[in-house]
């Protein structure tokens, strides 16, 4: 059944050489390929984490700069608020103690006037007095 001539090494040897032939020629250079693709993958790969790592670093940093910021601007308005509540306080003190001020001025004035008002209607009253009496019993009792 089996021939065992020269075929067979002949077939044999063919066989290795052909398996040596595309080992050089097609599997070397298929798993260099492969090799050198698996590698490009993975170091992007690991690039890509390291970046998203520091983009999330750098996100959490701008967020707490602007978590700062934001609480600072609001400890400035507070400020500013609070000064502006005071400058309108001592304003309104102001005003008050200048109407005040004024109405005192107004009230010294107004009794001035009427003890001036006073003053003439007592010279007035003394003076119809005497022309009254001076008409009943004459100028030269008076």
């Amino acid at each position: 059944m089996f021939d065992f001539d020269a075929t067979l090494p002949f077939m044999a040897l063919q066989f290795l050489l052909l398996a040596a032939l595309l080992n050089v020629i097609f599997y070397k250079p298929l798993t260099k390929v492969l090799d050198d693709r698996d590698n490009y993958i993975r170091t992007n790969t690991l690039e890509a984490r390291e970046r998203l790592a520091k983009a999330e670093r750098l996100a959490q940093e701008y967020e707490q700069q602007l978590a700062e910021a934001r609480r600072q601007s609001q400890a400035t308005i507070e400020a500013a608020q609070t000064e502006a509540k005071e400058i309108t306080a001592q304003k309104i003190a102001e005003a008050q103690k200048e109407a005040q001020a004024q109405r005192e001025q107004a009230a010294v004035e107004i009794e001035q006037q009427k003890q001036e008002a006073m003053r003439s209607l007592e010279q007035r009253v003394d003076a119809l007095s005497r022309q009254i009496l001076e008409k009943l019993l004459g100028p030269s009792l008076v």
